[in-house]
C-alpha cells in the first residue's frame, strides 16, 4: 500500500470516529431534553452513525401510576387531592369517600368541588356514612362545620357516581390486579368493608398508603391516638391484620416547617384560584389552633401523606413494624402500638410479620415550597 493510500485510510477512520462521537453526544443531550419535557425517546444516534439498531436510545417514559384515593374530605384532604391531580404520571382512577372529618354528604361535596377546582374529572364514590361497628366516637371537625373553613366554597357542578365506594374499589382492583395503589387519607372504613366482602381481591392491591397513627409521637385525637384511627379503630384493625403491606405516615411527620402560618395563608388568599381556595379551607384550622394551643398555624397532614406517596425523594426513611391497634373502650382506644423490627424488647415478644412501614424521615423543608408551586401552576 502506497503512502497516499495509507494517509487516506487513516483520515477516513478518524472522520468516521469523530462522526460517531458527535452523533452519540447529540443523542445524549437531545434525550435529556426530551425526558424533562415529554419523556419521549430519540433514535437518531443509530441513524446518523450508521451503527446497529441495538444502540437505539430506549424509551424513557414511565407508565402512569394508578391510584384510588380514599378520603373524608376536609381542608388537608383537599390539598392532597390537588397534589394528586397536578402530579404527572399519576392517574386517579377514582375517589372514594367516607364520613370522618364531616358527614358523608358534605365530604362527597368537598371532594367534588376540590377536583373541579383542580381541573380533574376523576369519578367520586360515596361510601361509609358510619363507623365499621356502627358505634360513633365523639369528634368534631377542626376545619369548620363544612370541613372547608365555612367560607361558602363548596358548589360542585358534578355529583357522585351511583356505584358504591366498596364496589368501585373491588371492581377496579379486579380489573387491574397488582397495579392499583390505594392512598387512604381518612378513617379506613371503606377499606375494611371491602376486605370483609372480598379479601382476596384486596390483597391484589399493589400498595396501601395511610395517613394514620401518631407514628412515634403524640396523637391529636388523644395523647396516644391520631384522628383517623380514633374515628374508626376497628376498621384500622382490619387493615393492619389483613396481612397486606402498609406504609403509614403518622402525625409525627408534621414538623413546624410543613405548617402554614396565618400570614402565609393570607398571602396565598390574595393570589386567587387554587391558592385562595386552599387558604380559605384552612381558615377553620387556624382559628382552632389559635384557641387550642395559642398558635395561628395550620398543619397539613393529608398533604404531607400525599407528598410521601407521590413525590420522588420526599419520603426518605421508614421503619418496618408490627402494628397492634387498641380497640378496647378505654383511654387507649385508637392507639397503634408499633413493635419495631430488629428492636429487642425485654418481654421477648416477636412477630412473624413486620409489614407496617412507618415513615420516620421526610424532606420536610421542601413541602411548602413545592405545594405553593403546584397551587400557582
Amino acid at each position: 500500500m502506497d503512502n497516499s493510500a495509507l494517509r487516506w485510510k487513516i483520515i477516513s477512520a478518524f472522520l468516521a470516529a469523530a462522526l460517531v462521537g458527535v452523533s452519540c453526544t447529540w443523542a445524549f443531550t437531545s434525550n435529556g431534553k426530551q425526558e424533562t419535557t415529554s419523556n419521549s425517546s430519540l433514535t437518531a444516534s443509530s441513524e446518523i452513525s450508521g451503527q446497529a439498531e441495538t444502540e437505539t436510545v430506549l424509551p424513557m417514559s414511565r407508565e402512569k401510576r394508578k391510584i384510588i384515593i380514599d378520603t373524608d374530605t376536609a381542608g388537608d384532604d383537599a390539598v392532597a387531592l390537588i397534589i394528586a391531580a397536578k402530579t404527572q404520571n399519576v392517574e386517579i382512577l377514582g375517589v372514594t369517600v367516607s364520613a370522618g372529618n364531616v358527614k358523608l354528604e358534605q365530604a362527597v361535596k368537598n371532594a367534588l368541588m376540590t377536583l373541579e377546582m383542580a381541573g380533574c374529572d376523576a369519578p367520586v364514590f360515596a361510601g361509609a356514612s358510619a363507623a365499621y361497628t356502627g358505634k360513633e366516637r365523639e369528634t368534631f371537625s377542626v376545619y369548620g362545620n363544612d370541613g372547608m373553613g365555612d367560607k361558602d366554597l363548596i358548589h360542585p357542578t358534578r355529583t357522585a357516581e351511583e356505584k358504591s365506594a366498596v364496589d368501585f374499589i373491588l371492581e377496579t382492583v379486579k380489573a387491574n390486579p397488582d397495579e392499583v395503589e390505594i392512598i387512604a387519607l381518612g378513617p379506613v372504613t371503606n377499606l375494611a368493608l371491602a376486605f370483609d366482602k372480598d379479601p382476596e381481591t384486596m390483597k391484589q392491591v399493589k400498595k396501601y398508603w395511610s395517613m394514620g397513627t401518631s407514628g412515634f409521637g403524640l396523637g391529636n385525637a388523644t395523647p396516644v391516638a391520631e384522628f383517623n384511627v380514633y374515628h374508626d379503630a376497628e376498621a384500622y384493625k382490619v387493615l393492619t391484620e389483613s396481612g397486606v403491606p402498609v406504609t403509614a405516615i403518622g402525625f409525627d411527620m408534621l414538623p413546624e416547617e410543613t405548617s402554614f402560618t396565618k400570614e402565609e395563608l393570607d398571602e396565598l388568599e390574595v393570589k386567587g384560584g387554587l391558592s385562595e381556595f386552599v387558604a380559605k379551607a384552612f381558615s377553620g384550622l387556624i382559628e382552632f389552633n389559635t384557641e387550642a394551643i395559642g398558635l395561628p398555624i395550620a398543619a397539613d397532614a393529608d398533604g404531607v401523606a400525599m407528598a410521601c406517596a407521590l413525590w420522588d425523594g420526599y419520603l426518605l426513611e421508614t421503619q418496618p413494624c408490627h402494628a397492634a391497634v387498641m380497640t378496647d373502650d378505654n383511654e387507649c382506644y385508637g392507639q397503634v402500638v408499633l413493635f419495631q423490627e430488629g428492636h429487642g424488647y425485654d418481654s421477648g415478644v416477636t412477630f412473624d410479620s413486620y409489614n407496617f412501614d412507618v415513615a420516620t424521615k421526610t424532606a420536610s423543608k421542601t413541602f411548602k415550597e413545592n405545594l405553593i408551586s403546584i397551587l400557582e401552576s
